[in-house]
Order: C-alpha cells, then sequence, then structure tokens
C-alpha cells in the first residue's frame, strides 16, 4: 500500500508515540484529533488554492453568505467564523473587489454593511461547494460507513465531554464572584 507523502511527515502523534510511556492515553488522542484535523484542513486548503485558485477563509465567508436570504453583516459573520472582524473585513475586501460579495448599507442603520453574493459570487460558491463535498467524501473514504457513523457518535459524546469539562471549570469561579450589581 502506498502511503501519500503527506502522511510521512513528522507529526505531533507520530512524536509523542515515539515514547508513549511518556503520554497518557488522552494527550496520545488530542494528539491524533490535532493531527487529523491539521491533515484534512492542509489538504482542503491546498485543493481550494490548486483548483479555484482561492483560500479557506474566502469559501467559509461565502458558505457563511450563501445561507443567508437577506446577508449578513460583518459582525454576524465574524461570531459565526469564530474570528475578528478585522479578518473578516480583510477577506470580504477582496471578495467585493473580486465581484463574488455586495456591501450595501443596512436600512435601519447606514454605518452596518449587509454583505450578500453576487450572482457570480453565488455560481462560485456553488462550484467550489460540490468540490469540496467530494474532496471530504474521498478523504473519508477508506472508512467503512457503519465506522463513520460510530466516529461520528463518538466525537459528538467527545464534544459533550468537553463542554461538561469546560462548563465545570468556569461555573465555580462565576459562583464565586457572587452577585453582580446591575
Amino acid at each position: 500500500m502506498d502511503t501519500p507523502s503527506s502522511a510521512l511527515m513528522l507529526d505531533r502523534e507520530t512524536k509523542a508515540s515515539e515514547r508513549p510511556a511518556d503520554h497518557k492515553d488522552e494527550l496520545r488522542l488530542w494528539l491524533r484529533l490535532l493531527t487529523c484535523s491539521t491533515l484534512i484542513e492542509t489538504e482542503i486548503r491546498n485543493r481550494l488554492r490548486e483548483e479555484f485558485k482561492t483560500t479557506l477563509p474566502r469559501f467559509d465567508l461565502m458558505a457563511q453568505l450563501d445561507k443567508s436570504v437577506v446577508g449578513m453583516t460583518v459582525g454576524e459573520i465574524s461570531q459565526r467564523l469564530m474570528v475578528s472582524n478585522g479578518n473578516v473585513t480583510a477577506v470580504v475586501s477582496g471578495l467585493v473587489a473580486d465581484g463574488l460579495v455586495d456591501k450595501r448599507s443596512a436600512p435601519q442603520d447606514r454605518r452596518v454593511q449587509i454583505l450578500t453574493l453576487t450572482p457570480q459570487g453565488r455560481k462560485a460558491f456553488k462550484a467550489m461547494a460540490e468540490q469540496h463535498e467530494g474532496w471530504i467524501a474521498d478523504l473519508f473514504a477508506g472508512l467503512e460507513p457503519g465506522q463513520i457513523t460510530q466516529l461520528f457518535r463518538l466525537l459528538g459524546e467527545t464534544k459533550t465531554s468537553l463542554h461538561r469539562a469546560i462548563s465545570a471549570r468556569t461555573e465555580p469561579a462565576t459562583a464565586e464572584s457572587g452577585p453582580t450589581e446591575a
């Protein structure tokens, strides 16, 4: 079986596996998740650049706008993408310059800009999204449907566990600070 050159890279998980006794199972699991996520993201970035001459941030921003019928503000997009307004503004400028995104003032507040995909932007995003879906399927093609279902379920449980752990860590701090004055 041929191993792609990208899989031969020395990643975080591989480094930890060189001395497994030094690392607990939870740490090795986290490193494996991080390695998988990084491999997928890097491949998607490469394919977007090679096939569409675009970036993952541009694709992600267009995906958010594609979901909206009425458009979105920079603030709404930055919240959904979990990045700063400045990051969104820079990406939007390029998309507007390329004729893929339209920017107009909000009727209730002319200082707020509403962003929408142009017809050209919708067409371009549709082509990218169709390819993206195929790339993701290709990347997971080595897994059987039952394995995908099981992994999805286990990652859902992992996500719930993470939320609980984070909540447990932050709740005592909130309770200790006492009531806030209005």
